[in-house]
């Protein structure tokens, strides 16, 4: 038995918390954007972030937060640039030149995985799509008395202490700004008229929206991270009319996505006599797809989806 606990440790409990944070970061401002009916603004980020995570590697050589943050951070700048110049100049509306721009931006950052040697750092087309949750392990773990080790904590997978960092700072932005976020998801002109400064707030939500990206870009990979911006707030919508709860409800649909993903992408093939695993990254996601189908087949308040959510 204490051998099972220190396998499970040392193979399976940062990946699984890894899938956990990240998750969960996601779909904290992903309850705002779905509410704001701009819940793809998370596939786009996704998009657009991998050109400017694979530039900085390109520049700096490494791939610390610092670099990644300013590398997506830039190709963001760019991409509001092109769909300027695109909606200018080609006269289509916002979402055909948005659509245009994220899919090339995607599109040339996948091109540039392919010509560049940057495999050896893992960042290639499979971990963008799907990242390297099975390889996060904590080999300097002996068992359950690790997680009071200084020693050993100091050789954490980095995403994790990274990932955790930022679900706290996203948990803050929520908790100070609820009240205003309420407001302008809401009622965007009753906030304005009461001073609320909705175009800042809307600007710092995807900020917050960006910086969960990025940082479980690397972990995860985009598909997880388009799916919790979007499964577990849409699934939380529809088993409750109140925002709080419905927060609530997304934070938990995200953990039990995490975990049952990352146990059936490990064990389910095993179940079914076949000696492979499958990805963490797709399972988690796909297991986020059936909560939201039974959401929408179960859920009570599956007959009003499309009406707002109350205060």
């Amino acid at each position: 038995m204490t051998a099972l606990g220190a396998e499970f440790v040392q193979l399976s409990l940062t990946p699984t918390l890894i899938g956990i944070l990240a998750a969960v970061a996601c779909a904290l401002p992903g309850n705002f954007l779905l509410l704001r009916r701009q819940a793809l603004i998370g596939d786009a980020i996704s998009h657009v972030v991998l050109p400017g995570i694979v530039a900085a590697f390109l520049v700096t050589g490494t791939i610390t937060a610092v670099p990644m943050m300013l590398g997506a951070g830039a190709a963001a700048i760019v991409a509001v640039v092109m769909i300027e110049i695109v909606k200018r100049l080609g006269r289509v509306e916002p979402g055909a030149a948005m659509g245009l721009v994220f899919t090339t931006l995607f599109a040339a950052g996948v091109l540039f995985l392919e010509i560049t040697d940057t495999s050896s750092v893992h960042i290639d087309v499979q971990h963008a799509l799907l990242g390297n949750l099975e390889s996060l392990i904590w080999f300097d773990a002996e068992g359950w008395q690790s997680l009071v080790d200084p020693a050993a904590l100091a050789t954490l997978p980095p995403q994790l202490p990274r990932l955790a960092l930022v679900l706290v700072g996203i948990g803050l932005f929520i908790v100070l700004f609820w009240k205003e976020l309420k407001i302008s998801t809401f009622d965007a002109a009753f906030a304005g008229a009461i001073g609320i400064r909705t175009g800042l707030l809307s600007f710092a939500l995807v900020v917050a929206t960006a910086i969960a990206a990025v940082a479980a870009f690397d972990a995860v990979g985009s598909i997880i991270v388009i799916a919790m911006f979007v499964c577990p707030p849409a699934s939380a919508r529809l088993m409750t009319n109140q925002l709080g709860r419905q927060v609530g409800w997304s934070v938990v649909f995200a953990t039990i996505s995490a975990i049952l993903g990352y146990v059936f992408a490990g064990y389910g093939p095993g179940w079914f006599g076949s000696p492979y695993a499958v990805s963490a990254a797709g399972m988690i996601a796909t297991i986020s797809g059936i909560i939201m189908l039974l959401a929408c087949l179960f859920g009570p308040q599956r007959k009003r989806v499309g009406q707002q959510a109350e205060a």
